[in-house]
């Protein structure tokens, strides 16, 4: 397993590139409300208690930036995916909260 890491910066480049991944947001439909990513390019709310239920709407040959708050349930989700197979799957190390200090201040905090 490698369970790639992007921190906030790498992860923008990443998502705003020529071909960005899809952004898999693992948070609670909650959260989503309240902090959201926004970059151009294919996004996804899959809580992370309703993955394995749903995996067959990701596909494992797509390149995937996962996040969440802090980055632990992103990090794990990460395993998961590439126990099942997937192959470009990076964790936005510190999740939101880092993209917020480190990308776009106008994101909120919470």
């Amino acid at each position: 397993m490698l369970l790639r890491q992007l921190p906030a910066p790498e992860a923008h480049a990443h998502l705003t590139g020529e071909a960005p991944p899809l952004l898999l947001d693992v948070r609670e439909p909650w959260e989503a409300q309240t902090a959201r990513i926004r970059v151009p390019g294919e996004q996804r709310l899959i809580p992370m208690g309703q993955l394995p239920a749903r995996l067959d709407e990701l596909d494992p040959a797509q390149s995937v930036v996962v996040y969440c708050h802090h980055g632990m349930r992103s990090l794990q989700v990460v395993a998961f995916l590439e126990r099942q197979g997937f192959e470009s799957v990076y964790n936005l190390a510190g999740g939101i909260e880092a993209w917020s200090v480190e990308v776009d201040p106008q994101v909120p905090r919470y």
